[in-house]
């Protein structure tokens, strides 16, 4: 298939530019994919949705602020997202503007940190190595911003008030760019709701990096291939996996993120094994799941590697369909938008 054939119209008007109040209290578009039947509810219905010996699987890898503003040594503004942490100060960033930067550019974003290129890769982004004093997560703490998605829009790129709200409820392992969306949306009465209906969760640590909403830059989606992302699944969570696979219940993945590292580990292992490791998996249409039963997940980006895997996942007639659907009743779309849970 082609990137193109994963196109729809989203007036701008449906992505949302700020989170909801009540984190619990976005709608959620029920998609059953044998019975092709939607039906429009709330996030706070989730928890119904579930049965007695399923296992939730959750992302709790933290954001941390990766977007940093300051000055080049001839003074013109320029701003960081850091990418990849590449070891001893040395990062994969995107700079912006970012076309003039050549080795040996200097920049400097606080007294205790100062920047230099050291080189600049064919995909856009560059690579810099830091010198600071201190500890450099504090600092990045005290003078990084909330690395949001670029079609989220902040006067004067001010994200202090996104730094707690663009997090989930059980982020616990920071190392993310972004978050996992599809979390966003439960909160500490979501989990003890869950717990108290006899379902399992499970954490597993995937920290989103740029791969996972990097564009399609191809048109034959055969050809596309998503960047390698490392993962971690704790010894609990494999053994609650392999009880549900062994028919306990069935396995509920919370985002893309989440099923991609799932059905990488069991594509790879044939069992959920404990451990780090690599999700290297591009799903596109024709790719089978073997590790996940149920998706809850936001509405994403058209022609996007995200909205591929959800199509492949759902079908892709009746994915399109739900997205005509959510556009028609006017759900928020994106990061700090409404969600679809797919049975």
């Amino acid at each position: 298939m082609l990137i193109s054939d994963f196109n729809y119209e989203l007036p701008e008007d449906l992505i949302a530019q700020n989170p909801l109040k009540k984190r619990d209290q976005s709608r959620m578009l029920i998609a059953d994919r044998a019975g092709k039947t939607m039906l429009d509810r709330s996030f706070s219905d989730f928890p119904s949705m579930l049965n007695k010996g399923d296992v939730v699987v959750l992302n709790n890898t933290s954001v941390f602020p990766a977007r940093l503003s300051g000055k080049t040594e001839t003074g013109g503004k320029i701003e960081l997202f850091l990418v990849v942490n590449l070891g001893e100060g040395i990062w994969e960033a995107l700079a912006r503007p970012g076309k003039r930067l050549k080795a040996g550019k200097k920049m400097f974003f606080h007294e205790r940190l100062s920047a230099e290129v050291i080189g600049k890769q064919t995909d856009g982004k560059i690579t810099v190595e830091f010198d600071f004093e201190g500890d450099f997560e504090q600092i990045l703490d005290e003078i990084g911003q909330t690395p949001l998605p670029p079609y989220i829009k902040r006067p004067d790129e001010k994200t202090d008030r996104d730094r707690q709200r663009y997090q989930t409820v059980y982020a616990k392992k920071c190392g993310a760019i972004a978050a996992p969306t599809a979390g966003l949306h439960f909160t500490p009465d979501t989990l003890d709701e869950i717990k108290n209906r006899g379902v399992e969760i499970a954490e597993i640590t995937l920290h989103v990096g740029y791969g996972t909403f990097e564009p399609v830059r191809g048109e034959d989606l055969s050809k596309h291939r998503v960047t390698a992302e490392n993962f971690e699944i704790p010894e609990d969570a494999s053994d609650k996996l392999n009880r549900a696979k062994a028919g306990a219940g069935r396995i509920v993945a919370i985002g893309t993120t989440t099923t991609r590292a799932l059905e990488s580990c069991l594509l790879r292992n044939r069992v959920f094994v404990p451990g780090k490791q690599t999700a290297d998996l591009t799903i596109t249409p024709g790719y089978r799941f073997q590790a996940i039963d149920c998706l809850l997940t936001n509405f994403h980006l058209p022609k996007s590697s995200l909205l591929v895997l959800v199509s492949t996942f759902g079908g892709y007639d009746f994915i399109m369909d739900c997205y005509r659907h959510a556009v028609d009743e006017k759900y928020r779309f994106y990061s700090y938008g409404d969600c679809m849970f797919l049975s």
